[in-house]
């Protein structure tokens, strides 16, 4: 098998405030003198390839670099150093329901969200009714999303984003939305692609998920590799991390 993703010493930093302004006061006075800022290093030197056709895991705790690894590979953030390499198209099932008009119906949001994760009309057309089933939302395709609760948005972004895929999907907390039964198909859906023979980079903070569907993971903490090894064996070290962390 060849390497679809290539990650090589990525770094990425962030600039964030080194003082809080809570009070009117702080921030009167704080006018006069200039803010300072630290740099927050987020990722310092990841390295990691994933397969042709491979499940691919990523874990960590709250903090540790995960999301930000995902949105650098999908080209939404620009890396401080360090290189990735695609060699196939992606989607990015990430913040779903980003980009979302509350003002607009299902199907016209539908026809928005797919068209900016890449299909065409056609495909949209082609899909249309499947995604709407998918979703369950087949009586509500003509209502604004403004009056929908939060659980119809969300399957409904994920019904969209499981018929945009391309030959590589980057998945963020792909499981972590909805009840039991919508979580049973997402996870038939994406047996289904992997199947399919579709690449899968997928983060979670399920270790039941990692172990179960990626033959390969990584764990990564304070923005390094700590492991580097099969998807059941990061799953356990992740475990035992978090056990440490909350002894201390």
């Amino acid at each position: 098998m060849s390497a679809v993703i290539r990650v090589e010493g990525l770094r990425k930093s962030f600039q964030i405030p080194s003082a809080h302004r809570d009070t009117v006061r702080e921030h009167v006075f704080g006018m006069l003198r200039p803010r300072r800022f630290e740099t927050l290093q987020v990722l310092d030197g990841i390295s990691f390839s994933v397969e042709r056709g491979e499940t691919f895991g990523i874990m960590g705790r709250n903090g540790s670099g995960k999301s930000t690894l995902l949105k650098i590979v999908a080209g939404i953030y620009l890396p401080d150093g360090g290189s990735v390499g695609l060699d196939a198209p992606l989607t990015p099932i990430l913040e779903l329901g980003l980009g979302w008009n509350a003002e607009l119906t299902a199907r016209d949001n539908i026809f928005l969200t797919g068209t900016a994760m890449g299909m065409t009309l056609r495909e949209i057309h082609a899909e249309l009714d499947g995604i709407l089933a998918f979703a369950e939302l087949e009586r509500f395709v003509d209502t604004p999303l403004k009056f929908f609760s939060s659980g119809m948005g969300a399957r409904l972004a994920y019904a969209i984003a499981f018929r945009a895929v391309r030959e590589v999907l980057l998945l963020d907390e792909i499981f972590a939305v909805g009840d039991a039964a919508f979580v049973q198909k997402c996870q038939t859906r994406y047996r289904e692609l992997h199947a399919a023979g579709h690449t899968m980079l997928l983060v979670s903070h399920a270790s039941e998920t990692i172990a179960e569907f990626c033959t390969r993971a990584i764990l990564i903490d304070g923005g390094r590799v700590l492991l580097d090894g099969t998807g059941t064996n990061v799953a356990a070290a992740y475990d035992e991390l978090m056990r440490a962390a909350a002894a201390r």
